[in-house]
């Protein structure tokens, strides 16, 4: 029996926990490990099943995804047949609840319901696209076929304090779920969804209905849609007792916020993220055409990632530097994230920051400040909007938010 599949990425979010750093981009079009980008880690995890029809859905900053997707060509989505659709929202004649911008990833899936049905998937696998992570997607799909699941939950382990900002899962040991926690306050376990997702198609368009019909009753459609999927879908499917757990077995990460996602860099860089480890499985994207990186004479560089077209001159201690970051002699980098075209002129210093693309340090200027802590707080993190500029010999404090085009 074939069973057709849809893949869909949802690149929607605004992303607004990042602060300055997506107001101007789409969270899902934030650098990691310096030459990707977030969304990469789902369409690669796609690109290497057998998952031919793959969607990315987008509303917020769309364009500032569109030069990276390039049609879906670095993922060898660019068919005649099938491949890469970008889906967009529309306005229209219907209502409120199936056109226009959703109000949530959930709610996402209502609006394209209609979309989604004349596909006539059997099986829907949604992805978020703000998150590290690899998974066998042909393996989770095989386990829930086998299981007979409405909705099958790719799974992680986290501490339970991280856990806080997830949805917690509950499930046996013969990975039957029973219970589902939307971000509570007191985790009972550290078990959480990765927003990795297969839904029995037939089964989610019957979800979807129902729970417009019920929360149109309720007065509640109008203003907050079906919200995320923890809030009344996740719940629902698992009251109907066929909603199964599949463990992403390697490392995952929600990136979606500061302190997340500077902590995200440095487990890359103490050798934690498995996501690079596999030579049969890269993790696909649309690489910079830049010169290989220079370090000059008298630079430091140490437990550091740096990205083709760097030159550094400088100090860059456990820090990521994207293309084309330049750090010049006299100048120190630490526990920072540089993104694409950062300047860090002499005699200036960075630290516990993440500087977006473009922006200029100036000579003597320090920006941010060490944390005192293991794991740094949101608070600690300076962030630097893009094409900022940091003048001369000023200082921009530790926890500090400079929006885009900033003059310090």
């Amino acid at each position: 029996m074939t069973n057709r599949v849809l893949g869909l990425v949802q690149a929607g979010g605004q992303g607004s926990r990042m602060d300055v750093l997506t107001r101007e981009r789409a969270k899902p079009a934030l650098p990691f490990a310096g030459s990707y980008q977030l969304i990469d880690f789902a369409l690669s995890s796609l690109a290497h099943s057998t998952i031919s029809d793959v969607w990315v859905s987008v509303q917020y900053q769309a364009g500032s995804l569109d030069p990276h997707l390039a049609g879906g060509r670095p993922w060898d989505l660019d068919r005649t047949r099938g491949g890469y659709r970008r889906v967009v929202p529309e306005q229209g004649d219907g209502s409120r609840s199936e056109s226009g911008f959703s109000l949530g990833n959930a709610d996402a899936l209502l609006r394209m319901r209609d979309q989604i049905e004349a596909f006539g998937a059997d099986q829907v696998v949604v992805i978020s696209a703000d998150h590290v992570f690899r998974c066998d997607l042909d393996a989770v799909l095989a386990l829930h076929r086998e299981r007979e699941a409405e909705c099958t939950i790719v799974t992680a382990e986290m501490t339970k304090v991280e856990a806080a900002h997830q949805a917690v899962v509950t499930a046996g040991a013969d990975g039957h779920v029973t219970g589902f926690d939307y971000k509570p306050t007191s985790p009972a376990s550290g078990v959480v969804a990765t927003e990795v997702f297969v839904y029995d198609a037939v089964v989610l368009l019957e979800s979807l209905d129902a729970l417009r019909a019920d929360l149109a009753a309720s007065g509640e459609l109008d203003e907050d849609g079906l919200g995320d999927f923890g809030e009344h879908l996740l719940p629902r499917l698992v009251g109907r007792g066929q909603v199964w757990a599949a463990p992403i077995g390697g490392y995952w990460r929600d990136v979606g916020r500061p302190e997340s996602f500077l902590q995200a860099h440095r487990d890359l860089l103490a050798g934690r993220v498995d996501v690079f480890d596999d030579a049969d499985r890269p993790v696909l994207t649309r690489f910079p055409e830049l010169p290989p990186a220079l370090v000059r004479k008298g630079a430091q560089v140490v437990d550091s990632l740096v990205s083709p077209g760097c030159d550094v001159a400088g100090e860059v201690v456990r820090s990521v530097l994207g293309p084309g970051v330049k750090v010049a002699a006299g100048a120190r980098v630490e526990d920072s994230v540089l993104f694409a075209g950062v300047v860090v002129e002499g005699g200036a210093s960075v630290a516990t920051s993440v500087l977006d693309s473009g922006v200029v340090v100036g000579q003597g200027a320090v920006v941010g400040a060490l944390s005192t802590r293991r794991k740094a707080t949101d608070d600690e993190i300076t962030l630097v909007g893009r094409d900022s500029r940091v003048p001369r010999r000023a200082e921009v404090a530790a926890g500090a938010r400079l929006e885009p085009g900033s003059t310090a």
